[in-house]
């Protein structure tokens, strides 16, 4: 991605680009950037040419691919969906990538969850579009509200996040609603919560929260409200439980292996460096202090218990016969509150 920023900075471009992980919108994004950029706008529609793999044959890409530029120093050609080629075509594009023309720009374009080209990779600047884990996602709201003359607050920001999650079409969309609702005033917490629904002390962080300092009653109260945040379901409250739990135990163990209780936040950060795409459900320095905090309510024994829960219910909430995520979820925070039996412990 930074050799991506780098060339749209410059104006200067790799021969061909292969865009793939599973972020199609910003992908798409990236897509209109390099367009706007490398491409001259008066003559554009004469140098630009967007194809779809699946409705391309070799001959209308080899015609494609040999074209000249027209009244500009370059073209741009956009292979949407490469993957879906037929094999005549993708041969075609194997040829051309070997002695890519100078004055062309080749983006291949994969889609999310389709199957990486070992080959295309290697003959491409290749740059993987993956989900945005919590911190980018603050970076990317200030950025696009930015672009679109909104100021929000970090708060408010933190809020947006947790009740969107990294659906960045989602986001930008409710960006936009909230410029006209403010109409030039700051986005706080009360525009989030008037235009999104999300509500301070009723978000997927708040539960954490509780289930890190085993508070049954009150997970469980929060169950409700968080399930009817935007794309917030069993399965990814179970992903950031997992996560929470799991950092808590490394925490334990680091701990009991000399480090230092100062130190523990900074080897947790490190350790979410690491684990990147892991689903963390707030910011990252707001996760690390809270499982810093939560380690006084918890042991080996009861992460091991807790994580055995988690694992069955990650189970249950796949199974098309459970009756509802909250049950199922209500169940869980029960266990891993309670404390394990002599015998499980054993």
């Amino acid at each position: 991605m930074r050799v991506l920023k780098a060339a749209l900075e410059r104006g200067i471009f790799d021969r061909a680009y292969l865009f793939h992980g599973d972020d199609d919108y910003l992908k798409e994004e990236k897509v209109r950037a390099l367009i706007a950029r490398a491409t001259d706008p008066g003559v554009r529609e004469f140098n630009l040419e967007i194809r779809r793999g699946g409705e391309t044959d070799s001959a209308a890409l080899s015609l494609t691919l040999d074209a000249l530029p027209m009244m500009a120093e370059r073209r741009v050609v956009i292979v949407r969906d490469v993957g879906a080629l037929k094999k005549d075509a993708r041969n075609v594009l194997g040829t051309y990538l070997k002695n890519p023309a100078a004055d062309t720009v080749l983006v291949l374009v994969t889609n999310a969850g389709a199957k990486i080209d070992a080959e295309l990779i290697e003959q491409t600047t290749a740059i993987e579009f993956r989900s945005l884990n919590e911190d980018e996602l603050l970076k990317w709201i200030a950025h696009t509200a930015a672009e679109l003359g909104v100021t929000i607050s970090s708060s408010a920001a933190v809020l947006l996040a947790g009740a969107t999650g990294n659906d960045l079409a989602l986001l930008a969309g409710e960006i936009d609603k909230l410029r006209s609702f403010t109409n030039g005033a700051e986005v706080d917490d009360a525009a989030i919560s008037a235009i999104v629904g999300a509500v301070r002390g009723e978000t997927l962080a708040d539960l954490l929260d509780r289930v890190a300092t085993r508070d049954t009653a009150g997970a469980i109260g929060l169950l409700e409200l968080v399930l009817l945040q935007p794309k917030t379901t069993g399965v990814s409250i179970v992903m950031a439980l997992t996560t929470q739990t799991l950092a808590i135990g490394w925490a334990l163990a680091a701990r009991d292996n000399g480090v230092a209780q100062h130190r523990l936040e900074g080897e947790l950060f490190g350790l979410l460096k690491e684990n990147s795409s892991a689903l963390v459900g707030r910011p990252w320095g707001e996760g690390v202090k809270a499982w810093v905090r939560a380690m006084r309510y918890w042991d080996h024994s009861t992460i091991d218990h807790a994580l055995a829960a988690l694992r069955a219910a990650d189970a249950s909430l796949k199974d098309t016969r459970v009756s509802s995520d909250e049950q199922v979820l209500a169940s869980l925070i029960l266990t891993m509150s309670s404390r394990p039996s002599h015998r499980a412990a054993a």
